[in-house]
């Protein structure tokens, strides 16, 4: 059963209402909102307006949804990221990236707490636990965890995670931060690359020559493109970094040599492809952004069969 579908099963049980109810509550909750919300995040408003509680349940990942802020889950450590230092308005801390999954979905989760990343630190937890996180707050697809949340080991088993990302097909004017979306689209403008060097040892961007981690390195060149793209609903800004821009037909002489990019420049615009990646918000200038991961080529005769099949 789907994410929505459970929650909707979950508030009648709760609740002794009717499944259709609670849809048609889902419904009028969401065109009150202008749709800016999506069924899941509205299914909760509902479900919180008629008293019904989900911050001590556990949930599968792929029922949490952008907006909880006690999420309780389980899942199986597939990776975790260097711990990275940083300097925000003057001040330091620490941060870590964990990915958990487990037979629904996966998703990423950010350390902030200094107790949690010492976990990580003193190898107290490594790829293959299985943890137990509480009181997580979810925001643009992932689970944050700060001093008042809590993630320990679990003694549960878990078997058969999902490791690939869950895609789902949709339009862009339909699309929410922190979904893995593909489409079918159309390049309408570039704009020229920019530059930037990360560090062999841990891919991390390396400014004057110093990374974070390992001090004084040699930095390796990369890239990365911003373009905008239309699919006939929406257009949306997009981004795509590194090899993956490979993917465009573009080869790295012409990537890092602002003369020859200017020289194929012209060939991007029009270019219908079909896109994935991730849906994300921009902070800075709180905006909605498409990070490419992929890029595929539009089968003709596939789309031929699609549009027959709807006919």
């Amino acid at each position: 059963m789907n994410n929505y579908g459970e929650l909707v099963e979950k508030i009648a049980n709760y609740s002794k209402l009717e499944k259709n109810e609670i849809e048609r509550r889902v419904e009028a909750k969401r065109a009150k909102l202008s749709g800016l919300v999506s069924k899941e995040g509205a299914a909760q408003i509902v479900a919180a307006e008629l008293g019904i509680n989900f911050d001590k349940e556990k949930l599968k990942i792929s029922q949490l949804a952008d907006g909880m802020k006690r999420a309780n889950t389980i899942g199986k450590v597939l990776s975790i990221s260097p711990v990275r230092s940083f300097n925000k308005n003057g001040r330091e801390g620490k941060v870590v990236n964990l990915v958990i999954a487990d037979d629904s979905s996966n998703a990423r989760v950010v350390l902030w707490d200094t107790n949690h990343i010492s976990l990580v630190e003193n190898g107290s937890l490594i790829v293959g636990d299985v943890v137990e996180i509480s009181n997580g707050n979810v925001r643009t697809g992932e689970i944050h965890l700060s001093t008042f949340s809590d993630i320990k080991k679990s003694k549960e088993n878990i078997d058969n995670v999902v490791t690939q990302k869950n895609i789902i097909v949709k339009k862009l004017n339909e699309v929410k931060s922190g979904e893995n979306i593909k489409t079918r689209a159309v390049i309408v403008q570039t704009f020229e690359p920019r530059y930037f060097e990360v560090c062999p040892e841990c891919r991390k961007r390396v400014l004057e020559g110093e990374c974070k981690i390992h001090g004084r390195v040699k930095g390796e060149k990369r890239a990365l493109l911003n373009f905008i793209v239309d699919d006939g609903h929406e257009t949306l800004r997009a981004v795509i970094f590194a090899e993956h821009i490979n993917k465009l037909g573009l080869t790295n002489e012409e990537i890092f040599d602002m003369e020859k990019f200017h020289g194929k420049k012209i060939d991007l615009l029009g270019m219908e492809r079909i896109f994935s990646g991730n849906i994300r918000t921009n902070q800075l200038y709180n905006t909605t952004e498409f990070n490419v991961d992929n890029v595929e080529e539009v089968n003709v005769q596939e789309l031929i069969k699609e549009l027959e099949a709807k006919a």
